[in-house]
Formats: C-alpha cells, structure tokens, sequence
C-alpha cells in the first residue's frame, strides 16, 4: 500500500531511465535512521531517493469525457473527474521515523469488512474512516498536515492550473504488431500471402537471435502511465468534480492521482 522507496549505495547504479524520470536527492543519514539503506562506507550510508511530487496531490474517479465551450465559443475536449468520500491524510512520514518525508492519503469509502485488520487498525489510529485506497505524496516540505485533515480540490487547485494525472490504462488483451505498434500491413492483392503479418525478426546468423526490446505482438494495455502538464478548464463545486483538458488514462470508474505538474525552474530545480 505503502510506496516503494528506491535506495542505491551509488547513483552510478541507475539506469538512464530512472534518472530521466525522477529527481533524486542525495542525503547522508545516521545508520539508525532506517533499515533499507545500503552501507557504501563504514561510518555513512547514502541515499537516493525516488522522485518527490511538485505539491500535495489528490485522487478522484474518472466518470468520462464531454465537450466545454469557452466564453469566447471553443469547444475544449475534457474529462470529467469526480471525488468520493476520502481524501484524508492518514500518516504522516518523517526523515526520523520512516527515513522520508511524505503524506499518506486515503481515498473511496468502503465497509469494514472490505479490509483487513491491519489495514482496519491503521485507518482507526488515524482516526478516520474505512477507505480502499491508500497512496502516498513524497514532498520536500511536510509542515501544515495532520492525521484525519481532509483535502478539498478547489482549495489545492485553481482553473487554469497545470497537473499530472496518473492510472492504468484501459487493457486490450494480447493485440499483433499493426494494432500494438502501428505497423504498416503488406499488399493485400497481386499474390502477397502477407497481410498483417510481422515479418521479420532477425539479421540471420549473425548475430543469430533477437534482439531485446523488439517490437512484437503481445498484451497492450492494463499498465500505469502518467499525462503530464494537463490543463484544469473547470471546476464545480456544487457537482463535486473538475473538468480537465484532454483525455486521461482508464475508462469511466478508473482511479486518477491528480498533483501538480512539475515545471523546471518553477516548483523543481533546474538539476
């Protein structure tokens, strides 16, 4: 339920991707402070940990897409999000307990009985209520927050603010190359026996295998992506939900973590 921390004894240990996508913040703690570091000397233990959020986020529900119409006559396409009982702050996380700093929040009002007693004796230290889903915001700064606070959006976010959303995307089941990776098909006349095939996959005998990260049919869809930089058009509170430009990942009933959208030079470091 808790996010993975992602802790290395060297940043040289991380791949090209995981640098492109995080931002890491190296730090030097006491040896006591937690027990998933990694030891590179015998008096220090470094840290690297995974990338922080530009400002304290939210989820909501995804309920689907319409056309807005601006006051001067554009018609923006939006996707319409809702919020249900939840967004509650259940724990706090510091650099001297947990090793970081973060807020947890708790999202969808459940039974009792949908949750585990652990899960169950977590939410009544907080003292809030039943809730199924339970994500974590890593920040820089944790000041302000306190167990059972609930977040409101419009007091988080404004119209015309920048965000990032993130959920799963809607599964589609094993698919072919055409569908999965935009290929183009074969002659469909004059002989051609190869319509919607792949082709082919390999040089031959040298090197005599295939290559890693070949583009071949298999399951699409069902993973976690993020949209970022999308832009808030409306939001409604009477109605309870906020209308975000463009299209957002899952179908109608999906859950969204909504937070700030990280500018360079503007909420994260230019490094």
């Amino acid at each position: 339920m808790a996010m993975a921390m992602a802790v290395v004894s060297f940043p040289s240990l991380l791949n090209k991707s995981t640098l492109s996508s995080s931002l890491f913040t190296p730090t030097f703690l006491p040896a006591k402070s937690s027990s998933l570091l990694i030891k590179s000397s015998p008096k220090t233990r470094f840290v690297v940990s995974s990338s922080m959020e530009a400002g304290i986020g939210v989820m909501g529900s995804k309920l689907g897409m319409m056309s807005f119409f601006e006051e001067d006559g554009t018609v923006v396409p939006v996707t319409v999000v809702g919020f249900r009982e939840g967004n509650i702050v259940t724990q706090i996380k510091t650099l001297a307990t947990d090793g970081y700093d973060a807020v947890q929040i708790g999202y969808r009002r459940v039974r009792d009985k949908k949750l585990t007693k652990p899960e169950t004796g977590h939410l009544q230290k907080a003292g809030t209520i039943p809730m199924r889903h339970l994500q974590e915001f890593r920040l820089t700064n944790i000041e302000g927050f306190e167990p059972n606070q609930k977040l409101v959006f419009d007091e988080i976010f404004k119209e015309g603010d920048l965000v990032d959303v993130a959920g799963t995307t809607i599964g589609k089941g094993f698919q072919g190359g055409i569908k999965r990776h935009h290929f183009k098909r074969g002659q469909m006349t004059h002989g051609s026996k190869s319509h919607r095939a792949l082709g082919s996959i390999g040089a031959g005998t040298t090197p005599g295998r295939v290559y890693k990260g070949k583009k071949m049919p298999g399951r699409m869809g069902g993973t976690r992506t993020k949209i970022r930089k999308l832009k808030i058009v409306k939001v409604d509170k009477e109605l309870n939900v906020v209308m975000i430009k463009g299209a957002l990942p899952g179908k109608p009933g999906n859950l969204l973590r909504i937070t700030p959208a990280k500018i360079v030079g503007v909420n994260i470091p230019k490094n």
